[in-house]
Parts: structure tokens; C-alpha cells; sequence
């Protein structure tokens, strides 16, 4: 009977070891490693973010204003192996872009728009180019262009300049007119320089005497 108990007191304390020591080198092994965030902090080219993180950073169109077509160009090679932009430039995959600013949706003849693009009514305004080509298809739900859209604000702006030059020329949007303090704040303005004025002319005065 002893025996049983001493054989049974060893495994039982052999249990308790081993699981002493597996959380020991959990710990030891986990040391100084990060797990991996809920939220990835690096945007994926030609990947669509996810999520509403909000609309930081300047308006479109301020960056319209100073938007380089140089570099819209570098940005248009994600688009060349689907379309060419040439006047009288054959289709593609994707229809020739040729002066596209400013024409309808599906306005190239010959082409096999989605009816998802066609349904889309107006022309291609800076607007809607820019959430287009932030996400095709959430600008036209059931397109047939698989590309998921350019996350960074920046390169469809320089872009966006660049396809306008290539026989469109359509005015740039007004840039945002900065806003006016409002009627509170320049009281508020006016008060503290009054007060300020006041504190000079008494020191000037306490200086005198």
C-alpha cells in the first residue's frame, strides 16, 4: 500500500513539474516578442483600407492644387497593363483613357462597359474619379475592373492631374477657402489685446512714477 502511494506522490509531483516548467519557458520563449496588432499599421499598395479610420489630411482638392502629373504618370504604370492612355490608343482590358476627364461614364465606343459603370449617371468629375479610384467597386458595385484602388490620397491626386492633362484639361475644383475665426474667437482675440494694451500703459505709468 505504501508503495502505491509513494509511485502515486512521484507522478503527481512529476505532473506539477512539468507544468511548472511548460509555463516558465511560455514566458521565457514569449520574452520581448510583440503579438501582432487588431490593426495593421502599414498601408498595402493597391489595396483598399479597411475600416472607417476617418479622413485625416488635407481635402482633394487641395492636393489637386499642387498635385504633380510627373508623378501621376509613375502612378499610371499600375494601370498600363489594362489600359493605354494614348489618343486613338486601342482598348484593352480596359477601355483607352484618352481624355476621359469630364466625358460620361462608358463613353468609349466599342468598349464592353459593366452595366454597373453605365448606370452611373453624370460625367467623370474630379469627385467621383477620386472614389473610383479609391475603390471601383464601391463606386460601381458589380464592375468588372478587379483592381481593389490606390489607398493613398496623394497618388490619386498626382494621378488624377495626369489623366486630365491627357486630352481633357478640365478646371481644377476651387481650393477650400480657409475659414474665418469665428465671432466668439475674434471677441475673444480683441478682448486679450485690449487687456494686454492696458497692461503696458500701466507698467509705462508705474515706470514714471
Amino acid at each position: 500500500m505504501s508503495n502505491n502511494n509513494t509511485i502515486a506522490g512521484w507522478v503527481l509531483a512529476g505532473g506539477i513539474a512539468a507544468l511548472g516548467f511548460s509555463i516558465v519557458s511560455g514566458k521565457y520563449f514569449h520574452a520581448g516578442k510583440h503579438e501582432r496588432p487588431e490593426i495593421m499599421g502599414f498601408e498595402i499598395e493597391g489595396v483598399e483600407a479597411s475600416g472607417g479610420g476617418g479622413n485625416a489630411g488635407p481635402s482633394m482638392e487641395t492636393l489637386l492644387q499642387t498635385a504633380d502629373p510627373a508623378a501621376g504618370e509613375k502612378v499610371f504604370a499600375k494601370c498600363a497593363a489594362c489600359h493605354t492612355i494614348n489618343q486613338g490608343g486601342a482598348n484593352g482590358i480596359g477601355p483607352n483613357l484618352w481624355g476621359t476627364m469630364g466625358k460620361p461614364h462608358g463613353h468609349v465606343a466599342g468598349f464592353a462597359y459593366s452595366d454597373a459603370l453605365k448606370s452611373i449617371p453624370g460625367n467623370w468629375d474630379w469627385a467621383g474619379m477620386d472614389a473610383w479610384l479609391t475603390s471601383p467597386r464601391k463606386y460601381a458595385n458589380g464592375t468588372k475592373m478587379t483592381f481593389a484602388g490606390l489607398g493613398k490620397a496623394e497618388d490619386r491626386a498626382n494621378l488624377m492631374v495626369y489623366l486630365n492633362a491627357q486630352g481633357s484639361n478640365v478646371p481644377l475644383p476651387a481650393a477650400p477657402v480657409a475659414e474665418a475665426p469665428a465671432e466668439d474667437d475674434a471677441e475673444a482675440e480683441a478682448g486679450a489685446s485690449a487687456e494686454a494694451e492696458e497692461a503696458v500703459e500701466a507698467n509705462a505709468a508705474a515706470a514714471e512714477e
